[in-house]
């Protein structure tokens, strides 16, 4: 008897391989192999007339979805139905949560198996837990698949029906989607917050006190019994004080006054105080909290995250990532206890095993927390591990140890003391007992650094002591605007919000910069013109899409409807074709929102709007004397957030006056004029004029802001390319310049065109023709351009076990395996891809294999294969809706 197992990815398929018997022949089916339309040419000839085909629901006939299978997925459907054909029992065994159920569902109804069929569900990939799950498989749990499907079509009505409208009234290529569009919201809300935002100024007075030898800060607390102001004191909007009489305000002389009459003073405690303090340790990680403190720590970002976890699941290293759950299984805690006993010994073991409850209403995906697989806890050095793979691995491992260690125990110490009528207080903190400390820290990968860290040391002192004051200084202080989000913390509010689901963050957030609502700067998301537009045209015509509490809402009703307390087609036909529905919504729309409107940011305070346009946003400046308002083109980076006076004055003046002149090009008399543009500032070489429309440019390196650009740094920059010879065996010429990934040199310009990139010791102004030999005689193996091209490593193929890399081209990034190359779809960037994403591209680039190649290749004889067809997509897609039911 030889059973098929279906799960999601070739790296799944290899790991899980090794638990099940020898019959037992593993596939995967490279993610969902069957989905709504993308866009109309997806959609079947038979339904290209209907007009609600391009939404891919027929919203007439019960919301009935119309499936398909993508043309990169038809290859591996075909596969699978040939697998099948020499099967007598298939395991779906895909992932544990909602979507993992629905790859299932999909699975059967396009495989349209004929032999006994079970569900095989699993959060770990151990021998044990493959084993228990193959004595306790289930049927697929329709119940779950028609709450993903729900979630499915709702999301689908919201985008297709809204993003059309965006395009018409502000720019082509914009989305909409119910969970995104909030979360857009929240980064211009925070913006918008910062814009208002006025500056406060306090000063206050910090002391140097030295008790017998050793020395301690103090900062000042009040004067003749009135609190000195501090940052909270001040509201946002208006730079003042809330209660003005509440606290003594210090100005910069003040401050400096109180100062020297207080250097006079006796400085004597006053007062001592000590209070214990217990910590707990954090509970194990969810999606969400996983993404978050990947952030904080390791930098990564959240689809980085899940990219990784993902492998390290289907790996075998960690449970199942997609979880909303902190619970931990007895053997996760017995394995827990184990490694603390062993590697910190039993003082630091907690009296009781720890259990932590999940609080989120509806929690489901896996049953289980994130944590180390197995029921002995691999320690991070005992892995195969390497780089952001071992530090993401490490994480989760101290985060899983630190549950089952005691509490950390702290004294914190406030001393007060006196200087005549002003009243000065230091704080101290004593770490009485490390507990949990000693494995995981917030906010630290070094627990003995992070030990230090936390405590602050306070010399033992008697009230009525006498001080001396060795230094005090005045200090001044400005309050600060509210942060930007950073990935962590914007995960952190859609989850508090209760908006979208934690596996879903990921792409949401890498969504909102690949559709350019937000730039990433630093670790902060800064949202852009076109963000404050859309955002603006919600808020005003569809209110109730980006209030978090209405999404809140649609979320509850969605996880309601997986447990059967809520009917799916009522809730989706009130949405959508009730009085007040969507689809209403948007016609009325249609008709009241002005295109003009929709697209202008007003910028009252600078007399100016933005104005978001076709090819990226423009100012628009109202110079007040009546003559028609002047228009210039906004730097791409340009932001709500970083314009500013300067820079739009710069703009206009460039627009009136023309260009800055910096000087005339010694050798070619021709004058050299800064100028910024859509992509930034740059160096231009004459004007334009119809005999030359596009005179030589070069933009300004990387960390050179337009102030300092001298005419000696424009004459070298222009001199880009340059010639540096001809190749003495081909006779070709040889040029060094600078490109949009980096310095090269390149062999034969205007023919083949033979690149190397420049070493770190190379400089594209000085490299002469020798090294420039010397680096093109290099093997194309180990040239410094191959190797600094390579993006990212997605994994290795699963027929031949080479590596699939993502490398950067002239015309952008591409996915690479052996001599095939596929270029990245639109919509799909380097952070976001996956091995999964990646294989079907390959394939569709790949030279067709004969017959009896593909069975060798999958394992199966080629001579055993049939030739039919497989049925049109349509006409299964027809029957499995039938077939569903009730489902």
């Amino acid at each position: 008897m030889s059973t098929l197992v279906i799960v999601e990815s070739p790296t799944k398929a290899r790991t899980i391989r090794k638990f099940l018997p020898a019959d037992y022949r593993v596939e995967a089916s490279m993610g969902h192999v069957r989905d709504l339309p993308r866009s109309a040419a997806d959609v079947p000839a038979e339904f290209k007339g209907e007009e609600w085909a391009t939404l891919g629901v027929n919203v007439a006939a019960g919301f009935e979805p119309l499936y398909i299978v993508p043309k990169d997925k038809q290859k591996v459907v075909k596969e699978l139905k040939t697998a099948l054909e020499n099967a007598d029992e298939l395991l779906l065994a895909t992932d544990e949560d909602r979507e993992g159920e629905s790859i299932s569902w999909h699975l059967l109804q396009l495989l349209n198996p004929k032999v006994p069929v079970r569900r095989m569900v699993f959060h770990e990939i151990t021998d044990e837990a493959i084993q228990a799950a193959l004595r306790n498989c289930r049927e697929v749990n329709q119940q779950l698949v028609r709450a993903q499907e729900t979630r499915r079509i709702l999301d689908r009505l919201v985008g297709y029906t809204l993003s059309p409208l965006l395009w018409r009234k502000i720019a082509p290529h914009l989305s909409a989607g119910r969970v995104q569009s909030v979360a857009v919201r929240l980064l211009v809300q925070r913006e918008r917050e910062r814009l208002a935002f006025r500056k406060g100024q306090f000063w206050d007075l910090k002391a140097v006190l030295d008790q017998r030898g050793t020395l301690f800060p103090a900062r000042l607390v009040s004067v003749g019994g009135q609190r000195v102001a501090a940052g909270n004191d001040f509201d946002p909007a208006t730079g003042q004080l809330r209660h003005p009489n509440a606290v003594l305000l210090l100005d910069e002389a003040a401050a400096n006054a109180l100062r020297d009459r207080l250097l006079t003073e006796t400085w004597t405690v006053s007062e001592q105080e000590e209070r214990q303090q217990v910590r707990k340790p954090a509970p194990p990680f969810t999606t969400s909290t996983l993404q978050q403190e990947a952030n904080r720590k390791l930098h990564l970002s959240a689809r980085e995250t899940m990219r990784i976890a993902q492998k390290l699941y289907e790996e075998g290293y960690i449970t199942y990532m997609r979880t909303d759950s902190v619970h931990l299984s007895e053997q996760a805690i017995a394995a827990a206890r184990s490694c603390v006993e062993t590697m910190y010994g039993k003082a630091f073991l907690s009296p009781q095993p720890r259990q932590y409850t999940t609080k989120t209403k509806g929690a489901q995906e896996a049953h289980e927390a994130i944590r180390p697989a197995g029921s002995q806890f691999r320690t991070p050095q005992e892995t195969n591990l390497r780089d952001r793979e071992l530090d993401l691995y490490e994480l989760i491992w101290k985060r899983t140890v630190a549950t089952q260690m005691a509490d950390a125990r702290l004294t914190l110490l406030t001393v007060s003391i006196t200087a005549g009528d002003a009243l000065f207080r230091a704080h101290g903190k004593r770490i009485d007992f490390a507990g949990f400390f000693r494995a995981y820290v917030e906010g630290s990968d070094d627990p003995d650094a992070a030990l230090e860290s936390q405590e602050v040391v306070l010399p033992l002192m008697q009230v009525g002591e006498i001080l001396r004051c060795q230094t005090l200084e005045s200090v001044g202080h400005e309050t600060q605007p509210p942060p930007r989000y950073t990935e962590a913390s914007l995960v952190k509010a859609l989850e508090q919000a209760g908006i979208g689901r934690p596996s879903t963050y990921a792409t949401i957030i890498s969504t909102i910069q690949d559709r350019e609502y937000a730039l990433r700067r630093g670790n902060a998301l800064e949202p852009t013109f076109t963000a404050f537009a859309v955002t603006s045209l919600l808020e005003k015509y569809f209110p109730d899409l980006v209030d978090i509490n209405f999404t809140a809402r649609m979320e509850q009703t969605l996880d309601d409807i997986s447990t059967g307390e809520v009917e799916w087609l009522p809730y989706l036909e009130s949405f959508y074709l009730g009085e007040q529905g969507l689809e209403q919504q948007v016609k009325e729309r249609e008709r009241t929102i002005e295109a003009t409107e929709a697209r202008a940011i007003a910028l009252p305070e600078l007399n100016a709007e933005v104005v978001v346009g076709r090819f990226g946003p423009f100012i628009v400046y109202q110079n007040g004397n009546g003559s028609e308002p002047i228009k210039a083109s906004l730097p791409q980076d340009a932001t709500p957030g970083s314009l500013n006076r300067e820079q739009i004055e710069q703009l206009i003046r460039q627009k009136l006056e023309g260009p800055d002149k910096l000087g005339v090009h010694p050798e070619t008399g021709e004058p050299i004029f800064l100028l910024t543009g859509r992509f930034g500032p740059y160096v231009q070489l004459g004007e334009a004029t119809a005999e030359n429309p596009k005179p030589k440019r070069a933009s300004l390196p990387k960390g050179v802001s337009p102030d300092e650009v001298t005419l000696d740094l424009a004459v070298t920059l222009l001199s880009l390319p340059r010639t540096l010879g001809v190749h003495p065996d081909s006779g070709k010429l040889i040029q060094a310049n600078q490109g949009r990934f980096g310095p090269y040199i390149v062999l034969d310009p205007d023919g083949e065109k033979e690149y190397r990139s420049l070493k770190a010791e190379d400089s594209v102004y000085t490299i002469t023709l020798e090294r420039a030999l010397e680096l093109l005689a290099m093997p194309k193996s180990t040239r410094g351009r191959a190797k600094k091209q390579v993006l990212a490593v997605l994994g290795n193929h699963p027929e031949t076990d080479e590596p699939v890399q993502i490398f950067d081209g002239p015309y952008g990034p591409y996915v690479n395996h052996g001599k095939v190359n596929a270029a990245l779809p639109d919509g799909v960037s380097v952070e976001t891809i996956t091995l999964e994403q990646a294989l079907p591209l390959l394939a569709a680039k790949a030279p067709q294999k004969t017959s009896r190649q593909r069975g060798s290749a999958t394992g199966a004889a080629g001579k055993t294969r049939k030739t039919k067809s497989a049925p049109k997509t349509t006409k299964t897609t027809k029957t499995a809706s039938r077939k569903r039911g009730s489902a």
